[in-house]
């Protein structure tokens, strides 16, 4: 019993980090798009909130509740799949931590240009290509964990 609650525990943390990511995503790349510095900041401030929430919760949880699985599994963390989840979680984590603070950095000059009635400044600009070339390899590198815990491939470090 305590295996499937860890798993079930493991996976909605993974769906939610899938998720949250992807959502958070469309929702900005949709503000953007309109150019107006209202619209960006409402949205802007509701993803800074949903990243603090389901995100950093998710973070927190999923190494807890992959060591504990394994754990109970029988599963050693030296595992092949399982290092290269942990290392790809790392550069996930690599990209996603200065996503936070460009999201934060962007909400706030969205919210100063939409108190002058201004559309966002040219570094609003830049910090939004930035936040979304960072999402490309942090999703990719989400969706190679989510095959590596479906699919659990054999990987012998020391024959590559």
């Amino acid at each position: 019993m305590i295996y499937f609650i860890l798993k079930f525990l493991h996976v909605i943390g993974a769906a939610v980090l899938l998720g949250t990511g992807a959502g958070i995503a469309f929702f900005m790349l949709l503000a953007h798009r309109t150019g107006n510095s209202v619209t960006i900041a409402a949205v802007a401030r509701i993803v800074v909130i949903a990243d603090f929430v389901f995100t950093a919760s998710a973070v927190v949880a999923q190494p807890v509740t992959g060591a504990f699985l394994a754990w109970h599994a029988g599963y050693s963390l030296a595992e092949g799949w399982i290092v290269l989840s942990i290392l790809l979680y790392l550069i996930t984590g690599l990209f996603w931590l200065p996503v936070v603070w460009m999201q934060m950095e962007m909400r706030n000059l969205a919210m100063q240009a939409a108190a002058t009635k201004q559309p966002p400044p040219q570094r609003y600009n830049t910090l939004f290509r930035l936040w979304f070339a960072f999402g490309f390899p942090a999703f990719a590198a989400v969706l190679a964990i989510f095959w590596l815990m479906i699919s659990r491939p054999s990987i012998d470090w020391f024959s590559l």
